[in-house]
């Protein structure tokens, strides 16, 4: 198994907005393309708001694959296009990390 760690950068104005599209949306949307999602956070930079969140994969290619098909599912393509951003963008910088477990790590 490893780990994928997204960290976002979130904008003040846009904060409740994105925060619900992931909650009501995004979440049940990578479900179905067979996102497991471990854990979710918020947290600030000095930069300002960030939301993250933890999933699991098997390996790498399902990663891919489950990337791309969420990216193209037209619900989500939708959400996205239909999403209000008259305050401003609701992502600025998305940090993407695959970590894969040393073998010495508590977790395993």
């Amino acid at each position: 198994m490893i780990e994928q760690l997204r960290i976002y950068e979130i904008f003040e104005p846009t904060r409740a907005a994105f925060l619900a599209r992931f909650r009501d949306h995004a979440m049940r949307i990578m479900a179905r393309h067979g996102f497991h999602i471990l854990a979710i956070w918020e947290s600030r930079s000095e930069a300002g708001p960030e939301f993250s969140y933890l999933l699991e994969w098997p390996d790498e290619p399902s990663l891919r694959a489950a990337w791309e098909s969420f990216l193209a599912d037209e619900e989500w393509i939708g959400i996205k296009r239909d999403t209000p951003e008259d305050q401003g963008p609701m992502v600025g910088m998305i940090e993407d990390r695959v970590l894969h477990p040393v073998d010495y790590s508590p977790h395993l």
